[in-house]
This record gives structure tokens, C-alpha cells and sequence, in this order.
């Protein structure tokens, strides 16, 4: 695939590591690769590196057993998601949302730092060096 293609992905998630710790089977891990890939892998988030570790807590009476944390540094920023959840496919599913805000927000961040504070002379604002 070629840049120019619209349909093309960038393979940023091959950089992040998801890796299980406790009784996790691989049809969950596999699922929340693909939950990962989604998020990472879509037109316009830069490069991404960092890892995702899934645990299951060996206590059967735990309520939440599955968590997972993640931590990503995009572009060059820190995100950090924790979830926590009763299944593997929800705790995938509850992952994939979070990351998807915390990677938007963190990208919209640096668009919302550049914005001026008054309005351009053109929309009423006052010129730079004009009085009041």
C-alpha cells in the first residue's frame, strides 16, 4: 500500500506490546490486539510505542477479575488507560473506548494550545499595537 491510498494503514500498533500476565487465554489476547489495532491503527494518530498488559486475578471471587493498563506515548505525549472489568471481551471493549478519548484528546490537545485568545482583527479583534 501506497501513502497516498485512502485505505491504507500505517502499521503504528506493530510498536505496542500487548502481553498477558495470569490465566489469560490466547482468544482474549487476540481480541484485544484487534481492539488495539482499531484505535491505533486509524488515519492520523502519529507514532505510537508503549505496551498493554491484560491480567486475570487468580481469585475466583473477585467481582472485576480482568484488568488491563496500558501505557502509550503518542507522538510525544503519555497516555496512560486502566480498565477493569468481569469478562475478557468487556474489559477489551471498556480498553478500546478509553484509549480511543485519551489518543483524541492528546492529539486535539496541541490544535487547542495553538488558538489565540482574542479573535483575528478580521472577525472584530483588535491589530496588534492598535489602542483600544
Amino acid at each position: 500500500m501506497t501513502g497516498k491510498d485512502p485505505g491504507a494503514r500505517t502499521n503504528t500498533a506493530a510498536a505496542v506490546r500487548v502481553r498477558a500476565a495470569g490465566d489469560v487465554d490466547e482468544g482474549s489476547l487476540t481480541y484485544v490486539r484487534e481492539k488495539v489495532d482499531a484505535v491505533l491503527g486509524r488515519p492520523g494518530v502519529p507514532v505510537v510505542s508503549g505496551e498493554v498488559k491484560i491480567s486475570k486475578a487468580a481469585a475466583h471471587r473477585a467481582e472485576q477479575p480482568w484488568s488491563a493498563l496500558a501505557q502509550l506515548v503518542v507522538g510525544n505525549h503519555l497516555v496512560v488507560v486502566q480498565a477493569q472489568e468481569a469478562t475478557a471481551r468487556e474489559l477489551a471493549d471498556r480498553l478500546q473506548d478509553r484509549m480511543h478519548a485519551q489518543v483524541n484528546r492528546t492529539l486535539h490537545r496541541g490544535e487547542e494550545a495553538r488558538r489565540s485568545a482574542t479573535p483575528p482583527p478580521w472577525r472584530g479583534g483588535r491589530a496588534v499595537g492598535e489602542r483600544p
